[in-house]
């Protein structure tokens, strides 16, 4: 007999003409309930997942690669496409490595806003989850409030860069604009509504609902020694009882001047998870409302002053020789950071998203590696699908919030 391809470990042991009941079947990359291009092969037994395999590398992406052949400043706008969903958490993430790299304090002001885009993108990401992870197992209200939502917290988004999606809304140094008139007040009645829709509308739908709790209790369970072991962090490590945040443990920006709590799900299954986020998007508006009052105590910069690496204001750049020749020179050829290598972590919506890079002095980085969350969890996959049945397979993989353009990256 012609012996089987032998493209991934999956088939090492693994006979393709079997006596017993067993069958092998590919879920994704093109299912729409795979979040992404997720080859996920399964082998079943009857309707019972027996062995799981979650094939990655469809989406072709090499942006680490990227960033080596990128001046600093060039390479920013490439981190939206990793976590899409959350664009600003990307580019905040990236920007800090590289200010700690080269020694960069940023403004009061700019702190106040980089805090209030990471919230309000937190809000925007746990949102798309509730609305998708409810749609795939079947709840289709839910799914069409979540989004009304979330297009009120892009419009936001889109009123301060002018982009909804992919935002580039943070600079290395700072930020690129400060806040517009009425923007605040528009925030603070976005937070009004994301409270009360909370409350009144997706706990009324969800929470006690016999159907949605069926498929979500006791579905996915994972232990808080094995999301440690498999290197779990954000909502899903929390929701194994694990009260690790990285805005708590390692805080940066304002968050160690700001009261909120940090929810943990002691049930460690999929309904537990479910609730983590809700509760987190509650402890966002409240961050939020704290960065409003303190945004009014600010001085209006919002760039550091470093002209080896940041480009003088706009208005210096049009009257001064010299600005305008450091400017031209940042411009073409890119900052120079000093040698030396770094990794700053940060906590994106879907967990620990970090940065390591190590500069020989050049103006592009001579390694760069992006430490993104999603790639953990989709790790996860072939140990917690395994002893469940098919049709949990879809709750599960929603239930881990993957995206992959962080994955495939």
């Amino acid at each position: 007999m012609q012996q089987p391809n032998r493209l991934s470990p999956f088939f090492e042991n693994l006979n393709f003409e079997r006596e017993d009941n067993t069958m092998v079947i590919n879920f994704g990359p093109q299912h729409p309930s795979a979040h992404g291009q997720l080859r996920l092969m399964l082998e079943l037994d009857g309707e019972k997942v027996v062995k799981a395999y979650p094939d990655i590398g469809y989406l072709h992406r090499g942006i680490e690669k990227m960033a080596e052949n990128m001046t600093y400043n060039e390479f920013l706008p490439t981190t939206d496409r990793l976590d899409y969903i959350a664009s600003t958490s990307n580019n905040y993430a990236y920007a800090l490595a590289v200010e700690k790299l080269i020694g960069l304090e940023v403004p009061r002001r700019a702190q106040v806003i980089r805090t209030i885009l990471l919230e309000v993108n937190r809000i925007i990401s746990h949102l798309f989850f509730i609305a998708t992870h409810a749609l795939d197992v079947g709840a289709m209200s839910v799914f069409l409030y979540a989004f009304r939502e979330r297009e009120f917290g892009m419009d936001l988004m889109e009123d301060y860069c002018g982009a909804r999606l992919t935002h580039s809304a943070v600079r290395i140094g700072g930020v690129p604009l400060d806040i517009p008139d009425g923007w605040m007040i528009a925030l603070r009645k976005w937070c009004d509504k994301v409270d009360y829709e909370l409350k009144h509308t997706y706990n009324a739908l969800l929470e006690k609902n016999r159907i949605w709790k069926m498929r979500l209790e006791n579905v996915g369970v994972l232990s808080s020694k094995d999301a440690l072991s498999w290197g779990c962090t954000g909502p899903m490590l929390r929701g194994s009882g694990v009260a690790y945040d990285i805005r708590k443990e390692e805080p940066y920006e304002l968050y160690s001047e700001l009261d909120f709590d940090i929810p943990i799900a002691d049930t460690n299954d999929s309904y537990g998870r479910y609730r983590l986020y809700m509760a987190e998007m509650e402890e966002s508006t409240k961050i939020i409302r704290q960065l409003i009052v303190k945004y009014d105590e600010t001085e209006p910069q919002l760039m550091a002053h470093a002209p080896q690496y940041i480009s003088a204001p706009k208005e210096e750049i049009m009257t001064q020789n010299y600005a305008l020749m450091q400017h031209f020179v940042l411009v073409t050829q890119g900052m120079r950071p000093p040698k030396g290598e770094v990794y700053v972590p940060t906590e994106s919506p879907k967990g620990e998203l970090g940065f390591y890079i190590k500069s020989e002095g050049e103006p592009y980085a001579y390694r760069l590696k992006c430490r993104a969350p999603s790639f953990f969890h989709t790790g996860l996959l072939q140990e917690l699908l395994v002893g469940t049945y098919i049709a949990d397979v879809v709750t599960i993989i929603g239930s881990t919030n993957i995206v992959f353009g962080e994955v495939d990256r």
